[in-house]
């Protein structure tokens, strides 16, 4: 039967013809070597085209997006294109129909400037020893059109000396002098950029995220909610560091592998000031003053939430699954904080709990602070009302979650109010026959196949003291080798069992996401040292009821091992005297002593009985921190994603050759209204040749740099 490879329900009704390749759910496709082709849809053609059609082709991809029968990024691996490419397609067919599917005249869209008198003027002020660059500002052309003029006349060593003569080496940054007065003078909200021209510019490679970053709306969420950082708690506010230049300072530092704000002493200044558009980055105590303005308007949850609309709007189909678990940061400060156990520690210990909710590629998406001792299975119903906030009424989205938040009557309240759960059943665990299994082939959405031995079956799990049983699907998971079953739960009535078996399976990208996160940019990080203090009525664990239980089970440890000493007596044939019977009897007394006290004290007391100094970790300016960090994570994704198609080993290395283009130096060269950034070759030709490929991705996305009309262009500089 057709291979399903992403997360869509739909039954199968009818077969491709043979030879065809899956694109989604029931879509098939069918491609001769002469380039004639045709869709199927359930088994029946839906489109077909000619060798020539090259239109008729591009209207299948289009239409199929259109008609939700395949996503973008289906379609685009389907039909050997990139993502942007289907961008550039459906773009075209909204604005001028078929029309806007047919290939583009190459060549000049408009008369060449290169008239015979400009190449005159061109030629004799070549003679006269200006440089290309000196040229193209004197005639008012570019400096391609400066080559082209030249023609043969100019070699490849002269046009590559001149542009070296013509960008500065290591350039510095204008002096701000005036502005910094300005600022101080209140006389200035932010400092505009300024691109700084020149060659080999250190850590320039960075400049590769804006696209995507753009993309995942940060700027403009920022800005938004904090009004463009121009007023702090409604007082309007002076700066030569404004919103945008912070925002990016954070990304940039995170991309070079300074995630806190201490990791700035650790970086060149001027390198990062160049990437601002400023003359130097800001110093850690000016960065630490403008994030602790931010946080007194205490909006980074809207922040979160205006991101998370953003990604859900630009990745409809990475969010009918959603992944769901708690991260534990531990503290090691002096201040009283509640404990929480560190499952990768093994320990419990002073930390605090965030819950977090990733897509099902694990990109982020929310994370809030959970209270303490709250449970995953609390934590489930505050991500179900803010998921619906984001979703609507009319979504039905998966949540999938550990045994952590096990709860059969928490899954039926789920299941009532629209949602569907994925989730490991909790023990007893009663084992499936053997003969219960068969083998699922399930191909993913990099056209890996992923093998399995599954038994899929309808239960009914019993609560509330066994008056009420919860109905659902439970796949079961055999491994070959060592026989261990493992099984999932669903709400899902998806016929292929293969599919939700991948999708429960595949929580390993948000325990990445967890991972990467932590290493990379600083999730774990305090970012800030205040403190606010705790609830002091919550009722938390009594100390002395702790004590009183220890001493009882202290006590009948050793009655019980007295009444084995003894038991042990009487075998040998020695019968207990009148004294040892009544030694033992006061011993049970005193258990039963014991265990009174312990029950006449209550379990469970206010907080400020027994910790009245209990304080928890002031959160607001870490969020802030958190949302530019998730925001530039998943930017950093949506590149790996891109590099992909270029890189034979992009499922293993992606990141890190991205983090190889991230610490580059490049060229940086304004001509006309264009950016051009010249990135140096990498460390492999490989990587080389994946970075030209990736180039040409974001050049093509025709992004501009923020706070600036210049469209950015990457290319990679020749050796």
């Amino acid at each position: 039967m057709p291979r399903v490879p992403t997360l869509r329900k739909g039954r199968p009704l009818g077969f491709a013809p043979d030879g065809s390749r899956p694109i989604a759910a029931g879509v098939e496709m069918v491609e001769s070597s002469d380039g004639s082709g045709a869709v199927f849809l359930w088994g029946m053609a839906a489109w077909t085209w000619s060798a020539s059609d090259v239109a008729g082709r591009r209207l299948a991809a289009v239409q199929l997006v259109a008609t939700n029968s395949a996503t973008a990024r289906e379609v685009a691996a389907g039909f050997s294109v990139a993502e942007p490419t289907l961008w550039r397609w459906r773009d075209g067919y909204a604005r001028d129909g078929v029309a806007g599917l047919l290939p583009k005249k190459k060549g000049p869209k408009r008369p060449s400037k290169l008239s015979e008198d400009k190449v005159t003027e061109i030629t004799q002020l070549r003679r006269n020893g200006l440089s290309l660059r000196a040229i193209a500002t004197r005639v008012g052309v570019s400096h391609d059109s400066v080559q082209r003029a030249l023609g043969p006349s100019l070699s490849s060593t002269e046009a590559g000396s001149d542009q070296a003569q013509g960008l500065r080496p290591l350039a510095p940054p204008i002096d701000r002098v005036d502005e910094r007065q300005a600022a101080r003078a209140g006389m200035l909200d932010e400092a505009a950029p300024v691109i700084t021209e020149g060659a080999s510019l250190p850590l320039a490679g960075a400049l590769s995220i804006l696209p995507a970053l753009v993309a995942t709306g940060l700027l403009d969420v920022m800005a938004d909610v904090y009004g463009a950082g121009r007023r702090v708690a409604g007082v309007r506010r002076a700066a030569f560091y404004g919103l945008r230049s912070l925002v990016l300072c954070v990304v940039f530092s995170c991309l070079v592998g300074e995630p806190r704000a201490e990791g700035l002493t650790r970086l060149d200044p001027v390198a990062i000031g160049r990437l601002l558009g400023l003359d130097r980055a800001p110093e850690v105590r000016r960065m630490r003053e403008r994030l602790a303005e931010l946080a007194e308007e205490d909006k980074s949850a809207e922040v979160f939430m205006d991101l998370a609309r953003r990604h859900i709007d630009a990745h409809p189909e990475a969010i009918g699954l959603l992944y769901v678990d708690g991260h534990v940061r531990a503290y090691h400060g002096t201040a009283e904080v509640s404990k929480a156990h560190v499952a990768r520690m093994r320990i419990a210990m002073p930390a605090e709990v965030d819950t977090w909710v990733s897509d099902r590629f694990g990109d982020g998406l929310l994370v809030w602070q959970a209270q303490p001792g709250a449970s995953l299975t609390s934590e489930l119903k505050v991500v179900c009302e803010k998921v619906r906030q984001l979703l609507g009424p009319g979504a039905r989205p998966t949540i999938c979650f550990d045994r952590g938040g096990w709860s059969p009557k928490l899954f039926a309240q789920l299941a009532k109010e629209g949602f569907d759960i994925l989730t490991y059943r909790k023990a007893p665990l009663p084992r499936e026959p053997k003969s219960s299994f068969h083998p699922v082939t399930f191909t993913d959405e990099l056209g890996r196949s992923q093998d399995y031995l599954l038994s899929d079956r309808q239960v009914r799990i019993s609560y509330d003291a066994g008056r009420r049983r919860f109905s659902c699907r439970q796949i079961t998971r055999l491994d070959k080798d060592s026989g261990h079953q493992t099984q999932v739960l669903t709400t899902r009535a998806d016929p292929d069992a293969g599919l939700l078996a991948y999708a429960m399976f595949s929580r390993w990208r948000q325990e990445n996401f967890f991972r990467y996160m932590r290493a990379h940019y600083g999730l774990d990080a305090l970012d800030a040292y205040e403190t606010a203090p705790d609830d002091r009525g919550r009722l938390v664990a009594n100390p002395a009821r702790r004590d009183a239980n220890r001493a009882v089970a202290e006590a009948r440890r050793s009655l019980a091992q007295a009444e084995a000493t003894q038991g042990k007596t009487a075998l040998a044939g020695r019968l207990p005297d009148k004294e040892v019977a009544d030694a033992f009897a006061a011993a049970q007394a005193e258990v039963d002593r014991l265990a009174e006290v312990a029950r006449a004290i209550p379990a469970k007391v206010a907080l400020a009985e027994v910790r009245p100094d209990a304080v928890r970790l002031d959160v607001e300016r870490k969020r802030i921190m958190d949302a530019i960090r998730m925001a530039t994570y998943n930017a950093e994704s949506a590149l790996a994603r891109l590099v992909a198609p270029h890189y034979a080993r992009a499922e293993d290395e992606a990141r890190s050759l991205l983090h190889e283009i991230f610490k580059a130096s490049a060229d940086m060269e304004i001509v006309g209204t264009t950016l051009h950034v010249r990135i140096d070759p990498l460390s492999a030709p490989r990587r080389t040749r994946a970075l030209a490929g990736l180039c040409a991705e974001l050049t093509a996305t025709k992004t501009c740099y923020p706070g600036t009309q210049l469209t950015l262009a990457y290319s990679v500089k020749e050796r």
